[in-house]
């Protein structure tokens, strides 16, 4: 009897756990550690949320089995959002179907889509389903860069060029997790017609949609004339209404994908808990004041802690969209590396962040940075390591202190 799987051997061990089981065991020993790890919200869904899902659970038919496309209800609710936010159609019978959340919906369309040997263009820095997902199911990954300048497409053209077999998938996802870039709808448009050139799938990951900030909404892939051709695109509840624990998603767009994806989802589950499905059609028809509100509040917290963390001697670029921040280790410590940087933060400064390498090998030299805390406690995080870089021989500005 072989001790030996097949995929476990093509998994390596999941960095990011490292950090979180030493945030965990802090934690245990009573030590106030400040998360900015996990992309974790804080904040409650809209109190109209949580009633429609009490009320729905009061209901002795709510609690049978749902249905793993998600009930029809829910699929009309986000093809309606994509009408109101992107201008674009959506049949919700052949165009869209609930996921358990971005993240369940990307692994099961790898795993209805990919053969053992396919190759997938994944980019690196990314989220780790985003690579990982297909390595489960069997395929290969040609890493390509995230930043979506020349280099990008040059990378996109030596991929096609030099790989055998030919790539047939590319995962894309902006605003990116963990470098929060961002894209405009010319990008998407020059995507769309070297997918359809070169006949490669195109997965969209638009998790972070609604967290845009400067006056800069995020586009969608759909909005391009003819992308349903080629590509769908994955949502989540998650952020936009501080739904992370419910676990809704949506895939939408070309109806071969959505099809295939709704055929595997059949043999895997029920679908989400009908309650959950309600409520979430809560959020998408009812008051949308929310979503402005919970913007606002990260591009607040976004400006609290570039502003506080620079003082405090590390620089951080302003992401433009997303609830993350990408940043460079401080130069005096890039030698480091992210992994040991981001032990060493929680060790002396009691502040958790995500090191850049568990997103992928060019993700060395950065950590991801979440705003999953409050104004007071990224100040607070902001004096901790200020005093942590004091310990390691580094001088802040004379700009005040933090």
């Amino acid at each position: 009897m072989s001790e030996e799987f097949y995929r476990m051997k093509r998994l390596p061990p999941y960095v990011i756990a490292e950090v979180n089981a030493m945030r965990a065991a802090a934690r245990a020993a009573g030590e106030d550690i400040i998360d900015l790890g996990m992309g974790n919200p804080d904040l409650p869904p809209p109190d109209h949320v949580i009633a429609k899902l009490c009320e729905v659970a009061q209901k002795p038919s709510a609690h049978g089995y749902s249905q793993s496309m998600g009930i029809p209800g829910l699929r009309r609710a986000q093809a309606n959002y994509y009408g109101r936010r992107f201008g674009v159609d959506l049949d919700p019978e052949t165009e869209v179907v609930v996921t358990m959340g971005s993240k369940e919906g990307l692994a099961s369309l790898a795993t209805a889509i990919t053969a053992p040997g396919d190759v997938v263009l994944a980019p690196n820095p990314s989220y780790p389903i985003h690579m990982f997902g297909f390595i489960i199911a069997g395929a290969t990954i040609r890493s390509v860069p995230t930043t979506p300048d020349e280099h990008y497409w040059k990378s996109l053209e030596r991929a096609m060029a030099f790989t055998v077999p030919r790539p047939s998938i590319l995962v894309v996802g902006y605003p990116s997790n963990p470098t929060a870039e961002t894209v405009d709808l010319a990008f998407y448009e020059r995507l769309v017609a070297w997918a359809k050139e070169n006949k490669v799938w195109v997965l969209s990951d638009l998790a972070y949609s609604e967290l845009y900030y400067d006056g800069n909404p995020t586009p969608s892939i759909l909005q391009v004339p003819g992308a349903k051709d080629v590509a769908v695109e994955f949502t989540s509840l998650s952020k936009t209404y501080s739904m992370a624990g419910w676990r809704i998603g949506f895939a939408v767009g070309n109806r071969q994908l959505i099809s295939a994806l709704k055929r595997v989802k059949s043999y895997l589950d029920y679908g989400a808990f009908t309650p959950i499905q309600a409520a979430a059609c809560a959020a998408l028809n009812g008051p949308q004041d929310i979503v402005q509100k919970n913007r606002e509040l990260y591009h607040k917290r976004r400006d609290v802690m570039v502003e506080a963390f620079g003082r405090a001697g590390w620089e951080i670029p302003a992401p433009k969209a997303s609830m993350f921040a990408w940043a460079p280790l401080p130069p005096a410590l890039k030698d480091m590396g992210s992994l040991e940087f981001s032990k060493q933060l929680l060790t002396h400064a009691k502040v958790a962040v995500a090191a850049g390498v568990g997103y992928g090998e060019d993700g060395e030299g950065y950590v991801r940075i979440a705003m999953v805390e409050n104004e007071q406690r990224l100040r607070q995080a902001a004096r901790n390591i200020k005093q942590y870089l004091k310990s390691m021989g580094i001088n802040t500005p004379a700009k005040g202190a933090a």
